[in-house]
């Protein structure tokens, strides 16, 4: 009785905060305070205090401003317009056209950025006059934007998987590795999708095709290369081990910086506010990890934890249904919290069930990634739908319609995840040995 009384509470707390607009870390951590002081005398300064600590200390966590420094460095250059030109030539010829760059786009800015909302509005920048000029349709524009933009998530370096690592304690490279395959195999998903669609619509889909010389297609492929070779060193060097993740991101700021200056984009007054973005979001995130970690001690003396794990192994699921269930739990949890709250907020009671029902860790890692990703672009706190409302003018009903087909083929790529889990765990097995 009195675990359903702080399940209530808590939620009630929780919800109401979040309703009224405060900020989710503050929200969690007056959530865990209200709790504390209602239900456990445990001191709740000292408590705070050496959770907190505990949360913000951990070394891992230093790869997190730097990645999110280099994305902001990249998302002041003219990388939009370069990954744009560059890519077009090689994918106009695909059924579909030059939809494909938002995917192609999205995938070589998310090894870059590592975040999903920076991933929708650099592309966008570039891709939306683009293909509004070439007769392309509005809604596929908007559809294939929003849904490839979520790779920012899933394809390393990934803030939301740095983030679970540091919360599951699993090593953040080989979380990497794990997401590299399933990263690309789900924009490949898209990718039939949009063939597909071209394919059904091929008597009313005709845009307007470019001629490219032979001189302008070596310019731009030259344009491309510094920013491959970027991705290459930063992903390249967690992966043949001669970095940890953390300078990895250092290679990756210094890789920015002296990609920028080749592109003549880099100015003081950018470089500045490249830091102050940096900083922005990292104490944004930060603040969601002091509030989610106080919040589960909270919940911890109350014993709410124990209680659900419990309560959910004595229905007796098979691993297919639990993930069945975690799936419609994080796709409907995704209705109202960000990716990035869902994970630091849940992961106290849905790891322990987890590893009850053997799956492995890292391989479980791909696959929230995957349904966080859903988070995004699912009404009404999908945070990829805000960043295309303000650059395309379109009300919120249009954009959550165009954006439904990608939120069905990440399902669909769900369910082939579970089919095949080597796809996630192959890469680190092999880059282990």
């Amino acid at each position: 009785m009195t675990e359903t009384l702080s399940v209530i509470i808590f939620l009630s707390t929780l919800f109401i905060l979040l309703g009224i607009g405060v900020w989710v870390g503050a929200a969690l951590l007056t959530t865990a305070i209200v709790g504390m002081f209602l239900f456990t005398s445990a001191p709740i300064g000292d408590s705070m205090a050496v959770t907190i600590w505990g949360e913000q200390s951990s070394w891992t966590l230093t790869a997190l401003p730097l990645f999110i420094w280099m994305g902001e460095i990249l998302f002041r250059t003219k990388l939009s317009e370069t990954l744009f030109k560059g890519l077009a030539p090689f994918l106009r010829k695909l059924p579909g056209g030059l939809l494909h760059v938002n995917v192609g786009a999205s995938a070589v800015f998310a090894a870059i950025s590592g975040s999903s909302a920076a991933t929708v509005a650099t592309v966008g920048k570039m891709s939306i006059p683009e293909l509004r000029a070439r007769d392309y349709p509005e809604k596929m524009i908007i559809g294939t934007l929003s849904g490839a933009g979520t790779l920012g998530l899933l394809i390393p370096p990934s803030i939301s998987m740095i983030i679970f690592g540091v919360t599951v304690n699993e090593s953040i490279s080989k979380l990497f590795m794990a997401a590299m395959l399933p990263g690309l195999g789900l924009a490949i998903f898209f990718m039939i999708y949009i063939m597909g669609w071209s394919f059904l619509n091929r008597g009313t889909f005709k845009p307007k095709i470019d001629i490219i010389d032979t001189e302008t297609l070596a310019k731009r492929i030259g344009d491309l290369l510094p920013v491959l070779i970027l991705i290459g060193g930063v992903i390249g060097s967690i992966y043949s081990g001669i970095a940890t993740a953390t300078e990895a991101a250092a290679l990756g700021v210094v890789g920015a910086i002296l990609l920028s200056m080749i592109q003549r984009s880099f100015t003081i007054d950018g470089f500045l506010e490249s830091i102050m973005g940096s900083v922005r979001t990292t104490a944004m995130i930060m603040l969601i990890l002091m509030g989610a970690g106080f919040l589960s001690l909270a919940m911890g003396f109350t014993g709410i934890p124990r209680a659900l794990a419990e309560t959910i192994g004595a229905w007796e699921l098979s691993p297919l249904m639990l993930i069945l269930i975690l799936t419609i739990f994080y796709i409907i949890l995704g209705c109202f919290l960000d990716g990035l709250s869902s994970i630091v907020l849940t992961m106290a009671v849905i790891e322990p069930l987890v590893r009850a029902a053997g799956f492995d860790m890292l391989w479980f890692g791909v696959y929230l990634m995957i349904v966080v990703e859903m988070a995004q672009i699912t009404p009404p706190i999908g945070f990829n739908l805000f960043v295309l409302q303000g650059m395309t003018g379109k009300d919120m009903a249009f954009i959550s319609k165009a954006s439904f087909p990608m939120f069905l083929v990440m399902c669909v790529f769900i369910v082939f995840l579970v089919l095949f889990p080597q796809m996630a765990t192959w890469l680190p097995e092999v880059l282990s040995k």
